[in-house]
């Protein structure tokens, strides 16, 4: 799947039995992307016969390293507080050399994720952003992560009417339909509120006579609610009334 982190939509999408490794399938994804484009990828696209086919048509990316990746140094930059190095590279490994024969920029930065400092290596083919803005570009990747979450929490994927390769097939593609659908009726009706609580109201008005874009709109505008100011009442007997503001037992 390829995803336009602008718009938080797929624009490529394969469903297959997915019997091989996925970048076997990252050309076809990239197909469409044009000349000043960026793509930010995890490391299982690391081919570099595809990665340098994006090169010569003026693509940039940002992916992780592999830990077996050979390449060799040939100049450094100065590193920033969070960037432990910014470095140009060759690759000299026997099978990835003659596969991208340009050179590379590799920085290792340390990267927040879920509140703690991990430390990172990304390779990219541009030489002129800064070392921190490769870092913060590959952040964008899990907006992935992200999608595929709220593909779970609001749309039905796990569970299967038919179970054939036609009919998972299916579900697949409706669900995502559905998905593309929410995320329109959300930018329509400018919804301000989470995505879950959007799908949660369509779901309950689907069968509903009702103006569903007019309804979302409208939504959450309403005035607080009024609540009842509780007020400390006297416990007493109906009848004595006049008497509880009066002493009571006492000698005068």
């Amino acid at each position: 799947m390829r995803i336009d982190v602008t718009s938080f939509v797929p624009s490529v999408v394969i469903v297959e039995n997915a019997a091989h490794h996925d970048s076997k399938k990252a050309a076809e994804l990239c197909r469409g992307i044009r000349p000043g484009d960026i793509l930010v990828a995890d490391k299982a696209y690391l081919d570099f016969s595809f990665l340098h086919g994006l090169h010569e048509r003026g693509v940039f990316f940002v992916l992780r390293q592999k830990e077996n990746m050979s390449a060799r140094v040939t100049r450094a930059t100065p590193c920033g507080e969070r960037i432990l190095a910014d470095e140009v590279v060759d690759l000299d490994g026997a099978l990835t050399a003659g596969k991208y024969p340009e050179e590379l920029r590799r920085v290792r930065a340390l990267v927040e994720v879920d509140g703690q400092d991990r430390e990172m290596t990304f390779i990219t083919n541009n030489m002129d952003w800064a070392a921190q803005t490769i870092a913060e570009l590959y952040r964008a990747r899990w907006s992935v992560e992200i999608f595929f979450k709220e593909l779970k929490q609001t749309l039905q994927l796990a569970d299967f009417i038919g179970t054939n390769e036609n009919a998972v097939k299916w579900q697949i593609w409706v669900g995502l339909l559905v998905h593309l659908l929410l995320h329109y009726l959300k930018h329509q009706s400018k919804w301000r509120h989470s995505f879950s609580r959007l799908a949660g109201l369509v779901r309950s008005a689907v069968w509903m006579k009702i103006d569903l874009l007019q309804t979302l709109s409208h939504y959450g505008t309403a005035s607080p609610p009024r609540r009842p100011v509780a007020t400390a009442k006297q416990m007493f007997l109906q009848g004595f009334e006049p008497n509880t503001s009066r002493p009571m037992g006492q000698q005068v």
